[in-house]
């Protein structure tokens, strides 16, 4: 009987062993496929953050600027359009039912706007924002507010002034442009008048 060659269980071992060299080729090149797809969509997730981060970078709409054109739906379903406005100073006030600091100028929003009305130049106009019907209802009866109040549909004009929270409030001027602003709820009534009356004296 013949014997078998010394190097016979090499050949054997490399033999058997060429199928797993291709499978783990084969597995290579997949998980190749696989990772490209992971970095793309990391890559794409931080673009958007990025571009995120910038816009938020940006602040709100900076004094003396033009602001964004807009229109107000009101709870009672009246359209108020800011070119509709013009030669009015106006008083847009963001605000939400669930907002604690929003309940503390509430009164003196109301009660600046009850003491400008009579001259017919300026107006207030409140922006609920990502709010119900029912609440925001509940919170304008509450607090007594008599100006016009409209929810913020699809938050288009808190993503037009780029708003960052809630109370925030922008005083724009005759002209259409951001004369100040207010990032905070107003600690009174004398700071609302702060605001408008310069405006006022400046137009006379």
């Amino acid at each position: 009987m013949s014997e078998m060659p010394e190097n016979a269980p090499d050949l054997e071992r490399s033999e058997s062993s060429a199928p797993a060299k291709r499978r783990l080729s084969l597995f290579g090149r997949n998980f190749s496929f696989g990772a490209i797809a992971a970095w793309v969509g990391i890559f794409a997730l931080l673009t958007l953050l990025a571009f995120g981060l910038l816009r938020n970078q940006e602040g709100p709409v900076s004094v003396g600027e033009k602001v964004p054109d807009f229109t107000l739906t009101t709870f009672e379903g009246d359209q108020i359009g800011l070119k509709d406005l013009s030669g009015k100073i106006v008083v847009l006030n963001f605000w939400a039912s669930w907002c604690k600091p929003c309940e503390q100028e509430a009164a003196d929003l109301e009660t600046a706007w009850r003491m400008y009305q009579p001259r017919g130049d300026v107006i207030f106009l409140g922006v609920d924002y990502v709010d119900t019907e029912t609440e925001a209802k509940a919170y304008l009866e509450k607090f007594d507010i008599t100006y016009p109040n409209g929810p913020d549909l699809r938050t288009k004009i808190s993503q037009a002034f780029r708003i960052r929270g809630v109370p925030e409030t922008y005083i724009i001027d005759r002209d259409g442009k951001l004369a100040s602003f207010k990032i905070s709820p107003f600690l009174s009534l004398a700071e609302i008048q702060s605001l408008i009356d310069p405006l006022l004296e400046s137009s006379n």
